[in-house]
């Protein structure tokens, strides 16, 4: 099995790519051991010493660490991603289902709010996913879109950039009711 491995914006992140599927139709954001309770692979990146985010996409795991050169990381989370995907274990143990009670917005803005997650799936996502993150929308009241940051985007120091140059300005331009993009 080769895995290969790309740099993110966040420095603190790398990208693995097993060249097989991880998690199809949905990701899974993970911030602590406690959260991978329905995950075995990442309880098994959680206890590599360092490892302090694992994202779980398609095609690609992206692992957060918390100090130290990826040089002494990396060989680690390699390993492990390999016997995980050796020993036949599932990567969730439970599959997740969206939850949109999280979801906030008037009613009266249903058609913004469905345009809004439309453009965030067909433009954003994919983009961001490039960069071993996602990006969920949460809610929209009075002209602010919020979003959550997962992967990658979690804590990355040009997540702020991407917010306000990139998605708040294609949001804006195709819906005049957008005024802001903050994150969550």
């Amino acid at each position: 099995m080769f895995i290969q491995t790309e740099t993110t914006p966040n420095p603190a992140t790398l990208k693995f790519l097993p060249g097989r599927t991880v998690l199809a139709g949905e990701t899974r954001d993970y911030r602590s051991l406690d959260d991978a309770e329905h995950s075995p692979l990442a309880q098994r990146l959680f206890s590599i010493d360092g490892v302090i985010g694992v994202f779980l996409a398609e095609d690609f795991i992206s692992v957060t660490k918390q100090a130290g050169e990826w040089q002494h990381v990396k060989p680690a989370i390699l390993g492990t991603i390999m016997d995980h995907f050796l020993s036949g274990d599932p990567v969730v143990t439970k599959q997740g289902e969206v939850d949109v009670a999280d979801e906030f917005f008037d009613n009266s803005d249903e058609e913004t709010v469905e345009t809004i997650k439309e453009l965030i799936e067909t433009r954003v996502r994919p983009a961001v996913a490039q960069d071993g993150g996602d990006i969920i929308f949460k809610g929209f009241r009075d002209g602010i879109v919020y979003l959550q940051m997962q992967g990658a985007c979690a804590g990355c120091p040009s997540s702020t950039m991407t917010l306000k140059h990139g998605i708040e300005n294609l949001l804006r331009h195709f819906l005049p009711d957008v005024r802001e993009v903050r994150a969550v």
